[in-house]
């Protein structure tokens, strides 16, 4: 980019803090990297061109604040980064791959708060469109699913050298506030888009899997008509759609203030039922366990709580966590747990027990049994009781909750610190 007044508003709309992190991606010779620089907490310049990243690093070689990282941004591990909240992302990205790069940074779970791309126009008409646009479509989807996106500027080709042959414009993604949507399975979402998108001419019904009610009540239901196509579809009726299609037992069952816990004392002897939001209001006494899963490599899977939880709501917990029901043994309510939240079926005999946690504020007045077990196929989960999940390594979340507790279930972090101190 050539006009360093248009670098200069383009960073400005990434609205920078001091104690922010911004990741700029492919920053070339730093048109817009001068306007950040020193502005805040950190910055990480992601550069694929060998020479380009070493000019970078010679050029910011005094700097304790920036950091060079060589590597295709399509290719970049986000997790590492959630410890390093907040997070914006910045750049003017490769028409070959701008795409891609934009899935990578904004595919849910993500840790950044805002971002501003330069992308091809066509491009930012995808991301931005709506439903009877000739744009619209599995990308609008699913972007926009988790992201509020807004085209804020267009640029003509002589703001650039090489001059491209094509004009350019400025996004702004924001993360959409989970409440405007109901939950939903966003693999299911991305499936179904996919392939109602895959024949834009043909009408859904052709496309789609057989419905698990008829046509013509599944359309009555979204508002639409039996012939309609995909880009007739709104963002909330392919959400809706998505809800229809999905055969999870539990996709409708968040957790619900009329089930029945075991009350105990202090000892953790049972002392009679309650309701469990008469047991959470007055901060009676009951029992939980919490699992720890993990894949072969080692790293440890955390779930991010559905927005509609009680507690800790869209906070990260325990790959599997839960209440037993009145008179069931720990081991049984793991065994429930893993595969109520995660789609794991397994035995008794597969679980390791690492601790039991006596009831205190940070478990929330539960008395835990703490699990753990090495799992490496598909997970599945209730989409109104988890929103999302990752696996992540153990150094790296024990990092991320000590700098950011306030993203974590509390009765994970308890947990996790007894994981700590068990002998191997």
């Amino acid at each position: 980019m050539t006009d360093r007044n248009m670098a200069a508003w383009i960073v400005n709309a990434l609205k920078v803090e001091p104690d922010d992190t911004v990741i700029e991606i492919g920053p070339g010779t730093g048109a817009l990297t001068e306007h950040v620089v020193g502005k805040c907490r950190q910055l990480i310049l992601i550069e694929a061109d060998s020479r380009l990243a070493a000019y970078q690093r010679e050029k910011f070689a005094a700097r304790s604040d920036v950091s060079v990282i060589e590597q295709d941004a399509v290719q970049f591990d986000l997790r590492p980064w959630f410890k390093e909240q907040p997070i914006k992302v910045l750049g003017a990205l490769p028409y070959s791959s701008g795409t891609e790069i934009v899935r990578t940074f904004m595919r849910n779970p993500s840790p950044v708060a805002r971002a501003v791309f330069t992308l091809q126009k066509e491009v930012c008409e995808r991301l931005t469109a709506g439903p009877g646009i000739k744009a619209y479509g599995k990308l609008s989807l699913r972007v926009q699913a988790r992201w509020n996106v807004r085209l804020v500027k267009l640029l003509p080709p002589e703001l650039f050298l090489p001059r491209p042959q094509v004009d350019s414009g400025v996004v702004v993604l924001e993360p959409r506030d989970r409440k405007e949507m109901p939950a939903f399975d966003e693999a299911l979402l991305d499936r179904l888009a996919r392939l109602g998108f895959s024949q834009r001419r043909k009408q859904l019904k052709k496309l789609l899997p057989d419905p698990p009610i008829p046509w013509e009540e599944l359309v009555a239901k979204l508002g639409a008509a039996p012939t309609c196509r995909a880009e007739e579809l709104s963002l909330r009726q392919w959400v809706d759609l998505a809800n229809i299609y999905d055969d999870h037992p539990l996709k409708n069952l968040p957790q619900s203030a009329d089930e029945l816990f075991d009350v105990v004392d202090s000892e953790n002897k049972v002392i009679g039922q309650k309701l469990r939001g008469e047991v959470h209001a007055q901060k009676l006494h009951h029992r939980a366990v919490h699992v720890f899963v993990f894949n072969p490599k080692g790293d440890l899977y955390l779930q991010k709580r559905s927005h509609l939880k009680d507690a800790f709501p869209s906070a990260w917990d325990s790959s599997a966590a839960g209440h037993l029901d009145v008179g069931e043994p720990y081991i049984v309510c793991a065994v429930r747990e893993l595969e109520e939240e995660l789609g794991i079926q397994t035995s008794a005999d597969a679980l390791t027990l690492h601790a039991t946690v006596d009831s205190c504020e940070n478990t929330g007045w539960e008395f835990v049994q703490l699990f753990s077990i090495q799992h490496k196929g598909k997970l599945r989960y209730p989409c109104s009781e988890v929103e999302c999940g990752n696996w992540f390594g153990l150094e790296e979340v024990k990092a991320w909750g000590a700098r950011r507790p306030q993203d974590f279930a509390a009765g994970f972090l308890e947990c996790l610190r007894r994981y700590q101190s068990t002998p191997d």
